[in-house]
């Protein structure tokens, strides 16, 4: 779990700079908070469905018991 936190850390500074140049180019903050998310999923499934098509499961899902965490 605390390599996740810091994965995360290290990616918080892109993702709100990401967030503030889709705000600033007009779209609302809504529409910007929900097509992130949007394609936050879309990637969780690519990367499940890349794991289920190689029969592995990643260690640390296991160790959190499948949560993120």
């Amino acid at each position: 779990m605390k390599h996740n936190l810091t994965c995360r850390q290290s990616l918080a500074n892109a993702f709100q700079a990401l967030s503030d140049e889709a705000v600033k180019a007009g779209w609302s903050e809504g529409d910007v908070a929900l097509a992130l998310a949007d394609l936050a999923e879309e990637r969780v499934i690519e990367v499940t469905a890349k794991v289920i098509m190689e029969g592995s499961i990643h260690p640390q899902l296991i160790a959190a018991g499948g949560r993120n965490g």
